[in-house]
């Protein structure tokens, strides 16, 4: 038996927690295919939720413009007066809701809002709620806290939105936290109003239970589905927490860009945690940001009216190969095709199609529990890329039955 050796004994060890942190997949199969497409392969991505648009120029301009003004310094940890004035307004003007700039804050990218909101509600003995097939960063950071994770299934016989009955059965009293997501990564669902209706009204009874609503596609929705925000619920703003930024309505997702609303009383809790933790976004991105809600908006229609031409086409093409069905995404830029009756699972056929075909997808599985038999296709490529990408997944089953 060889003895362990004394120096790897007394090494440094880590909290438990980071033992339980997963990671969002995407990122690996991004790598991975740029290696190959680096080596000379021809890839083709379909996998990452990142629109090909340039970020458009006035905002670029702007970003510019404040660093030769001087925009070098520190600003307020929770973002400077004007953007939190700025996105206030911009909620009030697209949702009708009442929004105190005081209660907005400007962090570096949605996830940063994610880590506040299950940091500040996940311990053991809590229950946290979160969609699934959804983000996978939201498991991840429950079960770092030692939270216990409850997904709430997402049916795609309910049009892979959310079904209030069965999210208000899996709340008992140890639950901490709600998670909501619509419109809906990785299946492109939109949840209806009704819907919501039917779980604020069902959530009067748990008054112990936070809710974090990731609202970050809410502009990009299609064949007049309507995003219900659930900031148009005053019986939940005193415990709702609300999730948006720049990244996909602007194409801004390398300038690490958001912001959420928070109830006042906890307003405070995260700007300390923001002091802590980044002291502040980066001054130039901000005027950036600013720019983006107050300047023009026909880059949002010009990109939308393109992700809308392409959802029709790839539903089409995915339902013309054998084995594959797929719903009509409502919202985001994902199509969530059901895989089964190719006889494939669902990341085994993802890897394959990468290293064989060279295209690159996001197996079922990598978001959550309920994903096997799915594969997540991102029409964020040209419709040309996308066409090619279709006739390479026929070919390639074609050729390569489970």
């Amino acid at each position: 038996m060889t003895d362990t050796p004394a120096h790897t004994m007394n090494a440094p060890r880590l909290v438990e927690g980071f033992s339980r942190i997963g990671e969002e997949n995407a990122f690996a199969v991004l790598a991975r295919a740029g290696a190959l497409a680096a080596s000379g392969r021809d890839i083709i991505n379909l996998g990452i939720g990142q629109p090909d648009f340039p970020t458009p120029d006035s905002i670029v301009e702007a970003a510019v413009r404040a660093l030769r003004d001087g925009a070098h310094g520190y600003t307020p940890a929770v973002g400077i007066p004007e953007l939190r004035e700025a996105v206030a307004a911009d909620l009030q003007s697209r949702h009708g809701a009442d929004v105190n700039s005081d209660c907005v804050i400007v962090v570096p990218g949605g996830k940063v809002t994610m880590f506040a909101a299950i940091m500040m509600f996940g311990e053991p003995g809590a229950d946290i709620l979160y969609p699934d097939p959804g983000f996978p960063i939201y498991r991840s950071m429950i079960e770092f806290t030692g939270a216990r994770p409850v997904p709430v299934p997402i049916r795609e016989s309910n049009g892979f939105a959310f079904s209030a009955e069965e999210t208000l059965a899996l709340i008992t009293p140890q639950t901490r936290l709600l998670i909501l997501n619509s419109p809906a990564n990785p299946t492109g669902g939109v949840t209806p109003r009704s819907e919501f209706d039917r779980l604020v009204e069902g959530l009067e009874a748990h008054p112990q239970v936070a809710i974090m609503a990731d609202e970050i596609y809410d502009r990009m929705t299609y064949d007049g589905a309507e995003h219900a925000s659930l900031l148009n619920y005053p019986s939940l703003r005193d415990r709702l927490i609300l999730l948006n930024g720049w990244s996909k309505t602007y194409a801004m997702t390398g300038w690490r860009l958001g912001y959420s609303v928070w109830p006042e009383r906890w307003f405070d809790a995260v700007r300390k945690l923001a002091v802590n933790c980044w002291s502040c976004v980066n001054a130039p991105a901000q005027f950036a940001a600013l720019e983006a809600l107050t300047g023009p908006q026909d880059s949002v229609d010009e990109m939308m009216a393109a992700f809308d031409e392409r959802r029709r086409y790839v539903v089409g093409a995915l339902n013309d190969i054998e084995g594959f069905s797929c719903v009509t995404p409502r919202g985001a830029f994902y199509a969530f095709p059901n895989i089964k009756d190719t006889g494939w699972k669902a990341k085994p056929l993802a890897s394959a199609l990468l290293e064989q075909a060279g295209i690159a997808a996001i197996g079922g599985p990598d978001f959550g529990v309920h994903g096997e038999g799915y594969i997540r296709i991102s029409y964020a490529n040209s419709l040309e890329n996308i066409q090619r990408a279709m006739e390479r997944i026929q070919d390639f089953l074609a050729s390569n039955p489970a």
